[in-house]
Parts: C-alpha cells; sequence; structure tokens
C-alpha cells in the first residue's frame, strides 16, 4: 500500500507539475505574442531581437530571454553580438576550466555538446580559446564565475543587426556612438525603424553651444536617425550574476509609452520585475551619476579598512551631493530620491566601480592601466567623473553661493566630485585625497547641501535639452 500510494501521489505531483509547466509555457507564448502583434509580425516571420555588446551586463540580457523564450523558436530569434579576435589568456582558462568542473550540470552540457576538450586543451596551454567561442557556450569573459546558457553568437555587425526588430545596447557609453554610426549604414534601406533598448550607465558632455549632457540613447538617435519614441534606457539596481541567478530584483524601462508598456511585460520574469517610466533621460543621467560616486566609495573602503564610520560619513556627503546635482537636472528631482538611492547602494555594495575605487587604493590597480579592466570590462565612472565636473564647471551655469553671496559654478559646491576629479582624471592627487576631503573642516553639512538645493532656483532645464516650463521655476 505504502508503494501503491508513493506512486498515485508521484503521478498527482506531476500532474500538477506538467499543469503548472504547460500554463506558464502558455503565458510565455502569449506575452511573445503580444509583441509580434505590436511589431506586425506575419506568421511565418520571426520576432529578431539582437543584443550589441556582449558586457556582464548585456550578456546576462540576452541569456534572460534565451532562457525565457529560446524555445519558441518559430516566433523569436535571440542572438548577441561582439567583436571576434579577443584572446582569453592562460589565467583566465585555467579559472574557467575550475568553474567548468565544479559545476555537473555545465560539465555534462559541453559533453553533450562535444565542447569540453577545447577546454581541456586551453587549461594545458594547448589551445587559445576566444570570447566570443566560450559565449556560444554561455561563458562571458567579464564574468566567468557565473555560466549562462549557449547563445547564438554573430561576429559580423551587419549580419547581427541588419534586420533586427529589438536591438539591445550592451555597450559602454564610450563606445555607444562609434558603433551606432557602423550600424545606421546598415539601416539606410529600412521600410521600418527598430527598437532599441539601452542599458548603458554613462554619459558625455556637450559644452557648445549651450552646456548639457549627451545620453547614449541621444547618441543613438544622432547616429542612427531613428526617433527618441523608438529607444528606451533600461535600467536600475541590479548586479548582473545575481540576476542570472534568480536572485529577486528590479528595474525600470524608460521611454515613449507606445513601446515601453509593452517592452515591461515582455521582460517580467518571476525574479525580475520591469516597471516603466516616461521621464527617459533623467533617469538615464541618473544611472551615470551614480557611478561617479561608487569609485570613490571603494576607495573610502579600502584606505579605511572598511571603516562603518568613514564609510557612513562619505555616504551622507556625497549623496548629498547627488541631491544637489538632480535638483539642477530634474524639475521634479524628489522623484529620483528611491531609484537613484537604490542604484547608489546595490553599486557601492557590489559595483564594479566601487570594486575599481578599492583596488586603485591598494595599489591593486594603476591608472596608467586605462579605465577597460580585464575581467570586468568598462568602469563607466571614469569618464562620468570628467563628464560631470566638465558639465558642472561651467560658469554659465552658475549659482548663488549661500554663504559668500557671490555666483560661483555649481561643481563648487560638490568637493567630492572635484576630489575625484582631480585624481582620477587630471591625477594632482593620490587617492587618500579623498579622506582629506572628508575631514576638510571647512567642508558643509551635508544638510546644509541640501537645504541649498531646495531654497535656491537650480533647474537648468537647457542641461537636458529641455525647454523651461512655467512650473520649471522653484523658489
Amino acid at each position: 500500500m505504502v508503494g501503491s500510494t508513493g506512486t498515485t501521489e508521484t503521478l498527482v505531483n506531476n500532474v500538477n507539475s506538467n499543469g503548472s509547466i504547460q500554463n506558464q509555457n502558455g503565458f510565455v507564448e502569449e506575452k511573445i505574442d503580444e509583441l509580434r502583434r505590436l511589431f506586425g509580425k506575419a506568421d511565418n516571420d520571426p520576432l529578431r531581437i539582437v543584443g550589441v555588446g556582449a558586457g556582464a551586463w548585456g550578456s546576462v540580457f540576452a541569456a534572460m530571454l534565451q532562457d525565457g523564450y529560446g524555445h519558441l523558436r518559430e516566433k523569436v530569434q535571440i542572438r548577441i553580438w561582439r567583436r571576434a579576435g579577443r584572446a582569453v589568456d592562460r589565467a583566465t582558462a585555467e579559472h574557467l576550466f575550475d568553474v567548468i568542473n565544479s559545476r555537473e550540470d555545465v560539465l555534462r552540457r559541453l559533453i553533450r555538446r562535444c565542447a569540453y576538450l577545447k577546454y581541456v586543451e586551453a587549461r594545458l596551454g594547448d589551445r587559445t580559446l576566444y570570447a566570443d567561442e566560450i559565449l556560444k557556450d554561455g561563458f562571458c569573459l567579464n564574468m566567468i564565475d557565473t555560466p549562462l546558457c549557449p547563445l547564438k553568437v554573430v561576429t559580423n555587425l551587419q549580419e547581427a543587426v541588419w534586420d533586427a526588430d529589438v536591438v539591445i545596447s550592451g555597450l559602454p557609453s564610450t563606445e555607444t556612438r562609434e558603433v551606432f554610426e557602423e550600424i545606421s549604414r546598415y539601416w539606410n534601406e529600412r521600410i521600418t525603424a527598430p527598437v532599441i533598448i539601452s542599458l548603458a550607465k554613462g554619459i558625455e558632455t556637450e559644452l557648445e553651444p549651450e552646456p548639457r549632457i549627451i545620453t547614449p540613447t541621444q547618441m543613438i538617435s544622432r547616429a542612427t536617425g531613428v526617433s527618441l519614441e523608438n529607444i528606451l534606457y533600461l535600467g536600475g539596481p541590479n548586479i548582473a550574476s545575481e540576476i542570472y541567478n534568480k536572485e529577486y530584483a528590479n528595474a525600470r524601462i524608460c521611454g515613449a509609452e507606445k513601446w515601453r508598456k509593452p517592452l515591461a511585460k515582455f521582460l517580467r520574469q518571476p525574479h525580475f520585475i520591469v516597471w516603466d517610466n516616461g521621464d527617459l533621460v533623467t533617469h538615464e543621467v541618473m544611472g551615470g551619476l551614480k557611478n561617479v560616486y561608487a569609485i570613490g566609495a571603494g576607495m573610502v573602503a579600502a584606505l579605511t579598512n572598511e571603516s562603518a564610520t568613514s564609510k557612513s560619513v562619505y555616504f551622507a556627503h556625497c549623496t548629498s551631493e547627488m541631491i544637489l546635482i538632480t535638483h539642477l537636472l530634474a524639475e521634479e528631482p524628489e522623484k529620483l530620491a528611491g531609484p537613484l538611492l537604490a542604484d547608489t547602494y546595490v553599486t557601492l555594495l557590489k559595483g564594479r566601480n566601487a570594486w575599481y575605487g578599492q583596488k586603485l587604493a591598494n595599489g591593486e590597480l594603476s591608472l596608467d592601466m586605462g579605465d577597460c579592466i580585464k575581467g570586468k570590462g568598462m568602469i563607466q565612472g571614469v569618464s562620468a567623473v570628467k563628464a560631470f565636473y566638465d558639465l558642472l564647471s561651467q560658469s554659465r551655469l552658475s549659482i548663488l553661493h549661500p554663504e559668500e553671496k557671490k555666483p560661483v559654478a555649481p561643481v563648487e559646491l560638490c568637493p567630492i566630485l572635484k576630489t575625484l576629479y582631480k585624481i582620477l582624471i587630471v591625477r594632482e592627487f593620490s587617492s587618500d585625497a579623498i579622506l582629506l576631503a572628508l575631514r576638510d573642516e571647512t567642508l558643509n553639512d551635508p544638510r546644509d547641501r541640501i537645504e541649498i538645493a531646495q531654497s535656491h532656483v537650480f533647474y537648468r532645464p537647457s542641461v537636458l535639452g529641455r525647454q523651461p516650463s512655467s512650473a520649471g521655476t522653484r523658489t
């Protein structure tokens, strides 16, 4: 009877499990059908989704889509582009081999695909692996410890994008313009414009004819001629490896309502909640801003041996500067407080920019090594420090200093940003200057800086390329 009961329970559980799987598959298919209708796709024409750039976040994003929708091959085609020719060095190949052998599921998968032997040969030094080659097996060079699902990798950019319906840009902001200028040549004869989702968290500054910020979505629009109505930004307090391992996370997709709402539904998964918002450019800029201060946070942590007191003092000062800057950039800065602080918090905890600041302060990295670091990819905060400093040092954006009662450039109220600029960009100071900035007796109480931001007319709509509105003046 026990065996009979056990069999019955197993059958019931299997039925319930199968029913759940069927319901889930039906829901997934419904989501892809809804998006296909929006694109006007015919029954025999798959929706083509292409990731451009295969850093950690770009690769994870493509892998999540592949995991979620890849089985519906007749309805959707998912692939990712990365440049060919990037060799995997011997030390990384050895580490990759250890990762593979520590994961039975990955080991079995490679053996089934007859791909295991090449990793053995690379471990022995008898073969050179390439980044695009291992990506096909599910390994991102910037995130070796987190195996992904196998991906369809294309190394020819024209082949990857010429007929794409959705392009997901995982490029650093510093490479966005160049790559999309090349892409634009392949889209000359397109009848309909693609939809583009940018994942980049970085900015550039343009000083003429007026000081303003240029974001990756704006770079893409300028390079390709695609309207900003078809370009979106997705960002949030996300660590790529944790998201792929199904840690709970959320993000926000920003842009025109026509696309952001159906795409939010399409991208949403049980462990990855996607909200939507219409304020595209401001959220992009905030995504770049937190990287600036994350580098300094890493320096402080390293220089004080992880002192909780020192880190909290730094956090108070850097968040007050960020509040000041958001009041300069945003008409309704209070709406950004939650998303900005959440994104800042996760970046300080585990982001690559904080890691970079720690390594610099410990002497394990040097500025001469550049801001593209092996195993981590592009450190976006470095270029963002320069961009924000260049923008906020412009006298044309001057504000009235509350104590000195004279006009000053906004950067004069941002001593942490000034110090980071002198450490990272002009290299006048070493990393420990960040501590001197915190210990400066003339440093304003962070509360004073917040009061300044809230009580003075700070908002400059031209900085984000906007026109002033009747609601745009705050006193």
